[in-house]
C-alpha cells in the first residue's frame, strides 16, 4: 500500500520506491559489514532515493525506518503523542530471540514509556543524576585513568579500546552507582552480547541478573551513589522498576561512553587540525567532542519511537507500531542544515531532543573529555599504528564503534598514583 499522491522529502527529492509502509523493494541493512565500514556514503546514497525516511532492516527480518532528516527528526522526537516509544505491540510480532529484541522491548522505565508514565520513571532518574558531584567525578576518573595509563605507558603501544576506554567507562559507572566489581563483570559482559546481537536473549537475561543483585545489595546497604538516590527518591520504585532504572543507567554507562571516547581519540589522531593540537594546535578536546557528536555520534542509529497508527508525514505513510528509528548520524549531516563547522555547535542529535533526551549528558561529556586529556597529557606523542583507512568498525544498527583502536608512543615511566579512592567506591 502506497499514498497514492507524489512522495517527496522535505527537502524535495522524489521518493521513487514509495512508502516504508509499502517498502515492497529491498530495504538498506544496518546490520552488515559494508553499512558499519561506510554508514556516511550509505546515507548520502539514501537521500535521492527516499528522502528523509528510509525503509530498513534493524536485523533480518525485522522491518523498521530510519530517519534521515534533521527536521523530520525533530518534529518526531518532538511529538510522543504520535510517536510514543512504547513497544508492547510490536514486540508481540518479533521472535523471542530477535538480536535487536533486548534493545527495543518494553521495560518499566523512562526509555520506553511516554506520558505520565514516562515522567514518573525519568523524575527519579533525573534527580539521581543531578545530585552527582562534578568535581568529585573529575576526580574519579583521573584516579581510575592514571592506573590505566601506567599499566601500558611503559610497553610503546597499546589498543585504546581493550585497555583504555571500556575499563575507563566500566569503572566510573561502578563507582557513580556504587556496583561492586563482580556485579559489574557479569553487566558487562551481557551488555556487550546485547549490543553485539549474538546471544542476545541469554545476555539479556545475565544483565537483567546483574541489576538485580546490585539493587538488592544497595537496599541492605545504602551509600553516596545513584542506586541508593533512585530507591530513596518519593516515586518509591519496586524491584522490578530499580532493576530496568540501574539497567538503563549501566547501558548508557558503558558502550556509548566508550564509543564516544575512543571515536574522539581517533578523529584527534587522524586529523591534523586536532593531531597537531596535541602538542600545541589550536584545537582542543572539546572541539574535537563537539565533532564527533555531530560527525559520528556513540549511538549513530537510534531513539527509536512506535506510531500508535498509520501518520503520513513528509509525503510518507509509516506503519502503526513498526520501529521510526533515528538517525543521529545521518541528521546531523544532512545537508539541509550541515555547515561543515562543529566547533561551538551544539545543534547535533547526539543526545536527542524532546522529553526522552539524555539526562546525563553533561556528566558523559565531562568524563569522555577527562578521560582523553588524562590519555593525551600523558602520552603527547601518541599515535596511530596502522593506517586510518585499516581501522575496522562493529557491525549493528545502533552504535558506531570501532574493533580495535590500536596506537603507538615512545615508553614512557609510570604516572604518580593517588592514594584516595575513587568516589562511590567505598559505598560498593
Amino acid at each position: 500500500m502506497t499514498h497514492p499522491q507524489s512522495s517527496s522529502s522535505s527537502s524535495g527529492c522524489p521518493v521513487r520506491h514509495g512508502s516504508p509502509v509499502g517498502a515492497d523493494g529491498p530495504r538498506v541493512t544496518l546490520y552488515s559489514d559494508d553499512f558499519a565500514a561506510d554508514p556516511h556514503h550509505a546515507y548520502r546514497e539514501m537521500r535521492p532515493r527516499y528522502g528523509s525516511l528510509v525503509p530498513i532492516e534493524l536485523s533480518p527480518g525485522v522491518p523498521a525506518t530510519l530517519v534521515i532528516g534533521y527536521h523530520t527528526a525533530l518534529r518526531i522526537l518532538n511529538d510522543p503523542d504520535h510517536f510514543p516509544a512504547d513497544s508492547r505491540t510490536w514486540q508481540k510480532t518479533v521472535p523471542s530471540d530477535c538480536p535487536v529484541l533486548p534493545l527495543l522491548e518494553w521495560r518499566p522505565a523512562a526509555i520506553r514509556n511516554s506520558g505520565l508514565e514516562h515522567a514518573r520513571y525519568r523524575q527519579a532518574t533525573v534527580a539521581a543524576i543531578d545530585e552527582i558531584d562534578q568535581f568529585a567525578l573529575h576526580n574519579t576518573v583521573e584516579q581510575i585513568a592514571v592506573p590505566l595509563i601506567n599499566t601500558f605507558c611503559g610497553d610503546g603501544s597499546a589498543d585504546l579500546i581493550a585497555q583504555y576506554a571500556f575499563p575507563l567507562a566500566f569503572a566510573v559507572i561502578n563507582a557513580m552507582l556504587g556496583c561492586p566489581p563482580d556485579i559489574g563483570q557479569r553487566a558487562a559482559m551481557g551488555l556487550a552480547a546485547m549490543f553485539e546481537g549474538v546471544e542476545a536473549e541469554k545476555g539479556n537475561a545475565m544483565f537483567n541478573d546483574a541489576m538485580a543483585d546490585l539493587v538488592a545489595l544497595k537496599r541492605s546497604q545504602p551509600g553516596d551513589d545513584i542506586v541508593t538516590r533512585i530507591l530513596q527518591h518519593p516515586v518509591d520504585f519496586d524491584d522490578t522498576e530499580m532493576v530496568q532504572q540501574v539497567l538503563m543507567l549501566y547501558g548508557a554507562g558503558i558502550e556509548p561512553q566508550q564509543n564516544l571516547i575512543i571515536n574522539t581519540l581517533r578523529l584527534m589522531l587522524t586529523d591534523q587540525r586536532f593531531a597537531g593540537g596535541i602538542l600545541g594546535g589550536s584545537l582542543s578536546t572539546r572541539d574535537a567532542l563537539d565533532e564527533v557528536l555531530f560527525t559520528d555520534p556513540p549511538l549513530s542509529n537510534y531513539c527509536v519511537t512506535f506510531p500508535r497508527q498509520p501518520i503520513l508525514i513528509d509525503g510518507v505513510w509509516l506503519p502503526a507500531h513498526q520501529p521510526v528509528v533515528i538517525s543521529m548520524a545521518g541528521c546531523n549531516n544532512d545537508p539541509a542544515i550541515s555547515t561543515g563547522k562543529y566547533t561551538d555547535n551544539r545543534a547535533h542529535l547526539a543526545w536527542s531532543v524532546g522529553p526522552h533526551a539524555c539526562p546525563a549528558r553533561s556528566v558523559a561529556y565531562m568524563i569522555a573529555q577527562d578521560a582523553i586529556d588524562q590519555l593525551l597529557d600523558a602520552l603527547p606523542e601518541m599515535r596511530l599504528a596502522v593506517p586510518a583507512e585499516e581501522l575496522t568498525w562493529r557491525p549493528g544498527p545502533f552504535h558506531r564503534s570501532l574493533t580495535a583502536l590500536p596506537v603507538l608512543f615512545p615508553e614512557s615511566p609510570p604516572l604518580p598514583v593517588f592514594s584516595h579512592q575513587p568516589e562511590g567506591s567505598s559505598a560498593s
